[in-house]
């Protein structure tokens, strides 16, 4: 078994590109394999490997001064879910586009996922996703709010188009692990939204924590990984990725006649040139034979 941690931290990174070589280099002899990005507003990422491997890591990183207090969420995995070892260098840890959001200095309220259920269930709270919209395809909490966003940086503009229709409430969010929502409750709370809370650790802390037949989430939760989806328990939940728009496909959807392993899906079928696909099915020959890591 390979143990998985997922984590993040905000804090003042001065010198990411310092950091980066040692890092890489540690991972690697350690036999641990992911991202990892590093950013002047601090790090995020992904990382697999055996659990000294991973306690090496994550020791390593929080000897940086402001790193003392780093966290993460573990779950495991019976192959290695990543190919290799990457770190990466960033503008930010997680792309808003809004520099003066600032999660250091202020941030909406935390909120247990043991507690969760009473709020997302309160009658004057707005439940949203925070996510992007293939991401929730495959699952979210009941009656929660899809912006029908395709990447993080139009929350914002989503938001200003919506923000009329939630005033007066209180607004409950909730993403994967816990970091897009340190940064929108973060803007919605320079936008004067007076109360804003967010789930603590995310839909994996959620899922990990609260029993089955008390939760309030359906379907499974997309993880940028070779896993592709978890569930209750943060047991597998069965999904593939189409490795032509990287979107997750129930299992069911690789008998359907628009797919072709590496090169197309029900939901990309009229999306790329026939050069793409060429150039795609390329790649899945090399995959095959184990040429690309």
């Amino acid at each position: 078994m390979f143990t998985v941690a997922a984590l993040y931290h905000f804090a003042p990174l001065p010198d990411p590109d310092t950091r980066r070589e040692s890092l890489l280099a540690l991972c690697q002899a350690q036999g641990v394999r992911g991202t990892l990005i590093l950013a002047p507003e601090g790090i995020n990422g992904t990382v697999a490997g055996p659990r000294p491997g991973i306690d090496a890591v994550l020791e390593h990183v929080r000897t940086w001064p402001g790193f003392e207090s780093l966290e993460w969420k573990e779950s495991a995995a019976e192959a290695m879910p990543f190919g290799r070892m990457k770190v990466r260098l960033k503008p930010e840890i997680v792309t808003m586009g809004q520099p003066q959001v600032d999660p250091v200095a202020r941030v909406g309220r935390h909120v247990a996922p043991a507690d969760w259920n009473a709020v997302i269930g309160d009658p004057g709270t707005v439940v949203i996703d925070t996510r992007n919209d293939y991401e929730i395809a495959i699952g979210s909490f009941r009656g929660a709010i899809d912006p029908g966003t395709r990447s993080f940086r139009e929350f914002p503009d989503w938001w200003a188009e919506n923000a009329d229709r939630f005033a007066g409430k209180r607004v409950a969010m909730f993403c994967t692990g816990g970091i897009r929502c340190e940064k929108s409750t973060s803007f919605l709370v320079g936008q004067g939204v007076t109360e804003v809370v967010h789930l603590q650790g995310g839909i994996l802390k959620y899922l990990e924590e609260v029993p089955e037949g008390e939760s309030l989430w359906d379907g499974a939760c997309f993880v940028f990984d070779r896993r592709v989806s978890l569930t209750h328990g943060l047991r597998p939940g069965g999904h593939i990725l189409c490795h032509a728009c990287r979107r997750p496909l129930a299992p069911g959807d690789a008998a359907r006649p628009e797919y072709e392993e590496g090169v197309r899906c029900h939901l990309c079928a009229d999306d790329y040139s026939e050069a793409d696909r060429a150039r795609f099915r390329d790649r899945q020959r090399q995959a095959e034979r184990g040429e690309l890591i």
